[in-house]
């Protein structure tokens, strides 16, 4: 029996073998395997590959350390979390798509909403407890300190919003970076209000006022953009169907809308999910024009979507904390402190998204350098002689990957045969026999398989040697 703890609740709740859980709501098979054709499903939201078969190793039933945040359990993890947030919104898609109307039994059913309920708590135990080490002391803290707490971050962002930003704009492929940086955005920024709308609509009277209007009015400017938004992602191609280009989220990306699901169906936390609110009101003043201007930048045209977007100045954002906490105020300082733990948290993940999103665009950007570097290891093994753990793979025609990360440095050497390798929408990288490609840890990729077999190398590059020869 595994404890998954719950801020506020009387007794904590005891779950019978919580990876079982986790393995019984990922067999839907609405999160199977990707095909060869699903690398997007711009008119599909319900077609949620997970790679379930990769749970027979992981572990669900523990909390997983900060180092492992970027690794296999986390990507998944937080896939399969977002699923289980999914399910309680409304999505119809529009047009008529067999592919839409074949999936969405899978994934609405009653069934699928039972396992969700049971997953739910042990994904957001593995996922989210390493964040309580990272954050600063809270105890005794008052709504007049989280209000400095706020403006100083706000403070900092703004000067330097990122580091993801910078390397965007650095690139040789500015089109390619600009797009999966908009798949990044798409996958985090409307599930965050998603979040925010769960808490803004309810009874009259279900909170005070003055915190429904808190909630309620910034959600309904941004539903007001929609038209804005839906022609932000048409600069790449792209629809604003939920899900519509999974594959390529970062599991950083999924990790920071779920974060404002969790706390925003945990009623018990909602303090908690007014800091992070507050931390998503911060950071999208901090990083409108940064996002503006990549996108500009590597897709030709200015969105007008975030020159429109009513980011809060400074002292904007400074009212709003007293008008949140000025609504709470009998709940004294213990709403102060857990507010502080949601801003704190969400600060974490947003700045562990900026790294993740700024290695994946540089690793990206410079394959050729990849295959470099892929040659010179092989080359020292094989003259060396070094004995080295490596997975070998044998696979068929349209055989496909799932997108994935590895928890070690890997080299891909082909054997024999041909296949597509890929980490953005916008172009296939093709292998074929003996070409060799070097894969760091946590770098998002897929593969397809071209000719009628294909069979290839992963070694396993020990740190030590790959820091020798980068």
């Amino acid at each position: 029996m595994t404890t998954a703890t719950v801020v506020g609740a009387p007794a904590p709740v005891e779950l019978p073998d919580p990876h079982a859980l986790v393995r019984a709501f990922a067999a839907n098979p609405a999160f199977r395997a990707a095909e060869w054709s699903e690398l997007s499903t711009p008119d599909v939201p319900f077609r949620r590959p997970v790679r379930p078969d990769d749970l027979s190793w992981l572990d669900y039933s523990v909390p997983m350390p900060e180092a492992d945040c970027l690794k296999l359990s986390a990507l998944l993890g937080h896939r399969m979390l977002r699923n289980v947030h999914d399910l309680d919104q409304l999505m119809v898609p529009a047009g008529d798509s067999a592919a839409a109307a074949a999936e969405h039994p899978f994934f609405y059913n009653e069934s699928n909403r039972l396992n969700a309920v049971l997953a739910g708590p042990v994904l957001e135990r593995h996922l989210f407890t390493f964040l309580e080490a990272r954050r600063p002391e809270s105890a005794g803290i008052t709504a007049a300190g989280l209000k400095q707490r706020v403006l100083a971050e706000y403070d900092r962002r703004t000067a330097e919003p990122g580091r993801a930003f910078k390397a965007a704009l650095s690139t040789k492929g500015r089109r390619e970076s600009a797009t999966f940086t908009m798949i990044q955005y798409s996958a985090f920024a409307p599930a965050a209000w998603a979040a925010v709308g769960r808490n803004a609509v309810g009874e009259h009277g279900a909170v005070p006022g003055a915190l429904r209007t808190s909630l309620l009015k910034p959600y309904l400017d941004r539903a007001e953009l929609s038209a804005q938004y839906a022609d932000l992602l048409d600069l790449a191609g792209m629809t604003t169907t939920p899900g519509g280009y999974w594959q390529l989220n970062l599991g950083s990306s999924l990790a920071r809308g779920n974060h404002l699901h969790t706390l925003a169906a945990k009623r018990e936390n909602a303090f908690a999910f007014l800091g992070a609110y507050l931390h998503l009101l911060v950071d999208e003043a901090a990083t409108a024009a940064r996002f503006a201007e990549v996108f500009e930048d590597g897709l030709g045209t200015r969105p007008a979507y975030f020159d429109k977007l009513p980011v809060l100045s400074r002292a904007g954002i400074g009212d709003l904390t007293d008008t949140i906490f000025g609504a709470v105020a009998a709940y004294g300082d213990a709403a102060a402190e857990q507010a502080a733990a949601g801003f704190a948290d969400a600060a974490s993940l947003a700045e562990i998204w900026d790294g993740d999103l700024a290695d994946q665009l540089e690793w990206a950007d410079d394959i050729p350098a990849c295959k470099d570097l892929a040659e010179r290891l092989h080359a020292h093994i094989e003259a060396e002689k070094i004995e080295i753990d490596l997975d070998t793979f044998v696979e068929s025609h349209e055989e496909t990957s799932t997108t994935h990360v590895h928890d070690d440095h890997r080299l891909v050497v082909i054997e024999a045969g041909q296949m597509h390798f890929w980490n953005n929408i916008t172009h296939r990288i093709d292998l074929a026999t003996g070409d060799k490609v070097f894969i760091p840890l946590s770098r998002l990729h897929g593969s397809t398989v071209l000719s009628g077999e294909c069979t290839y190398h992963q070694p396993i590059i020990p740190e030590e040697m790959y820091q020798r020869f980068k």
